[in-house]
């Protein structure tokens, strides 16, 4: 029995054990519910029991945000490797190294252009997943990429936020980005082009600094956290406790710093209302003359009534 017990039936389950995917099943951050992987791809991830939005990656957020989740994606320019052979507990090259490895991508930012709603786009989109999100040179790089071909294409640019701030590894070149970015807000604006902000979980540091928070229309992702010092932080500097949801989006719509907060299911819609509003200013309809009749009347023109209908209040 020991023999059959201890050598043999170990031996089967192993041969008829199934591994299971580490990716399979996911743990809601904020209510701690299991969801399938299918099921939150189907949900665009965000929780069916609590509604909390998970975080995309760039390349998901591309074929949520296009027609039919096709576009085309624009070469960037190679950004300085490693200016300032930065080390902290590993090298700054062993990380990049990492982050690319894992994401497949170059830096933390995505460039592309297609249509949303027939409507010709530029979307620059911040990779969270590649190093927090932060920006260094490459990013600076692309953000002006994108808002040049914007011009060029005469479209309006709309920026995809997900981000710790500057990247420290780059040091003062990175805080350099933060004027040439908003540098490149500002050539979108001069050619009179619409700037849309998405700002996705979360949108901080030198990001929100800049350009996050430039656009002519600020749209946020429910209970996206925003601001630029983390609420630790705040709370240790000014010695008070801060309010119920702050830093979050709906707090920020509440104080005016925001202008919409959406669910992510629609998110794209709202995107193409907006772009069709400011690409649309003037009204649609066509103006018509009111023709007279007469030969006198012809040369007449409808003037307001000089004596206004007036109340007697002694009639009431």
């Amino acid at each position: 029995m020991n023999w059959l017990t201890n050598f043999v039936r170990p031996k089967l389950k192993k041969l008829v054990k199934r591994e299971v995917p580490e990716d399979f099943w996911h743990k809601c951050p904020a209510c701690d519910y299991m969801i399938f992987h299918r099921d939150l791809e189907a949900n665009l991830s965000v929780c069916q029991q609590c509604g909390h939005h998970l975080r995309l990656s760039a390349k998901e957020r591309l074929k949520l945000m296009f027609d039919d989740g096709k576009y085309q994606r624009i070469e960037l320019p190679k950004a300085p490797h490693d200016p300032l052979k930065f080390r902290d507990q590993k090298r700054y090259t062993d990380r990049l190294k990492e982050a690319r490895n894992k994401t497949e991508e170059k830096d933390a930012i995505i460039v592309a252009h297609g249509t949303m709603g027939n409507l010709p786009v530029v979307i620059a989109v911040l990779n969270f997943d590649f190093m927090g999100g932060s920006m260094g040179a490459a990013v600076g790089d692309g953000l002006i990429t994108a808002a040049r071909l914007a011009v060029v294409q005469q479209a309006p640019l709309i920026a995809v936020t997900a981000s710790g701030g500057a990247r420290m590894q780059e040091g003062a070149i990175s805080l350099m980005q933060m004027p040439r970015t908003i540098i490149a807000v500002q050539e979108v604006r001069e050619a009179k082009l619409p700037y849309i902000v998405v700002l996705a979980d979360p949108t901080t540091g030198g990001v929100s600094a800049s350009f996050a928070m430039l656009g002519d229309i600020h749209i946020a992702e429910k209970g996206a956290m925003i601001g630029f010092a983390g609420a630790r932080v705040i709370e240790q500097t000014v010695r008070e406790t801060l309010p119920d949801g702050f830093q979050r989006a709906e707090y920020l719509l509440e104080h005016g710093m925001i202008d919409i907060v959406t669910d992510r299911s629609e998110l794209r819609d709202t995107l193409i209302r907006v772009i069709a509003l400011l690409r649309q200013p003037t009204p649609s309809g066509k103006i018509l003359t009111l023709q007279q009749s007469g030969h006198d009347e012809a040369s007449e023109t409808i003037a307001p009534r000089t004596t206004p209908h007036t109340l007697d209040p002694t009639s009431a």
